[in-house]
């Protein structure tokens, strides 16, 4: 049986347990409600050798709305959709696509016209289900959710035809292609993608696009050929390294940057290439340091891979300290989060607090949907998702 290679990102040694511990409640009343995937409480869960529609392995992406319930279980290589929000601990998926039945596993099994390599984002916007997937360096997008297993997208974006999946199409980077798509949102009236291994975030007007239609924005690079990390410079206010997750209103639009451990906001949405002018995370736009190499407080991360804003609310992931910051408000002002998930304090960054999987800990969360009173959040090290609501 084949696996993927570790999608965690190997950046250096298990950092340490950092301040004391506290008593306040820091959750803002945020708990765990409904886990999916590996079972909790107890000892780190590994991923089947034959995966069940109730099983997950490294989920990195995760869709939550009144209706459904969508995760891209990544290191199975694909996603799951739940008819209905889930009301039960190991609830099994209704449908499973990129794999033929719900107990294979593997890269493009059967092929790529319905198969898929390392699915991240996910999104349903106006009844459209619309997946990156990734590591074929193209998005998916059916019609209607699919309440059949295995059903073939009706649009492929980013690709000559269903079953091209060489980066950039094959050749030069272009207003049209893509390097490892992981993040996808329709924010205003703008279809958006994180295209991250071309360090940029194309938008399109009008929401999704037809089939070969260029990007009418391309932020982070000057020119729609240019793919440098920060532009080939040190970062500042027109640049991404690695840009990841995408999220706004009607006049603002946020990219968390998770390889320059920040994210970027602008208002209003940008239509071309310009700089931001909000960051959280960092105390300015040259600034790229990551806690816990620095002070340990709300205000810090270290690759956030994930942010939802919802009802004025802020959710990020900040995934390499194992923890899901919450604000009231965008900080506008560069403030230190309100509340943290799974961890005591905001000094604490331990994966599972450096103890058991509990129904409130995290080990590199790497997606959050946050809707009303409910965040998802795809809890990767932990090969789950968790539904979490605010009493």
């Amino acid at each position: 049986m084949s696996r993927p290679l570790n999608v965690r990102l190997n950046i250096g040694g298990r950092p340490a347990l950092i301040g004391p511990t506290s008593s306040v409640d820091l959750s803002g009343g945020w708990a765990p409600s409904v886990w999916l995937g590996a079972p909790a409480p107890g000892g780190l869960a590994l991923p089947p050798a034959n995966p069940t529609m109730a099983w997950m392995y490294s989920p990195r992406g995760v869709y939550l709305d009144d209706d459904h319930l969508v995760a891209a279980d990544s290191g199975n290589h694909r996603v799951l959709i739940w008819h209905g929000v889930p009301t039960e601990d190991e609830q099994p998926a209704d449908v499973v696509l990129g794999q033929p039945d719900g107990t294979t596993e593997g890269r493009a099994t059967g092929g790529p016209a319905r198969g898929m390599n390392l699915p991240t984002g996910v999104l349903v916007h106006d009844g459209k289900l619309i997946v990156a997937d990734a590591w074929h360096h193209r998005i998916l997008v059916w019609n209607e959710v699919p309440r059949a297993s295995d059903t073939a997208p009706d649009l492929v974006l980013g690709q000559a035809s269903p079953t091209d999946v060489e980066p950039n199409r094959g050749g030069e980077c272009s207003a049209s292609s893509f390097y490892w798509p992981f993040g996808i949102a329709v924010v205003g009236d703008r279809f958006w993608v994180a295209d991250t291994g071309n360090r940029r975030v194309l938008g399109w007007d009008g929401g999704l696009p037809t089939a070969n239609r260029p990007a009418d924005v391309v932020l982070g690079q000057p020119d729609p050929t240019l793919r440098e990390e920060n532009r080939g410079v040190d970062a500042d206010a027109h640049s991404f390294r690695w840009p990841h997750a995408i999220t706004g209103t009607d006049d603002l639009l946020l990219i968390a940057d998770a390889g320059d451990h920040r994210v970027l906001g602008w208002s209003p949405h940008p239509d071309k290439d310009g700089p931001a002018d909000l960051i959280v995370g960092q105390p300015d736009f040259t600034t790229v340091g990551e806690w816990p190499y620095g002070p340990h407080t709300g205000d810090r991360f270290r690759f956030p891979y994930a942010i939802g804003l919802d009802g004025g609310r802020l959710a990020v992931s900040d995934t390499a300290n194992n923890r899901v910051l919450l604000w009231d408000a965008v900080p506008t002002d560069g403030r230190a989060a309100d509340h943290v998930l799974a961890q005591p304090t905001f000094a604490s960054n331990g994966e599972n607090r450096w103890a058991s999987v509990g129904h409130d800990t995290l080990c590199w969360p790497y997606g959050v949907s946050l809707h009303g009173g409910a965040l998802a959040v795809a809890d990767s090290g932990n090969n789950r998702v968790v539904i979490w609501r605010r009493s």
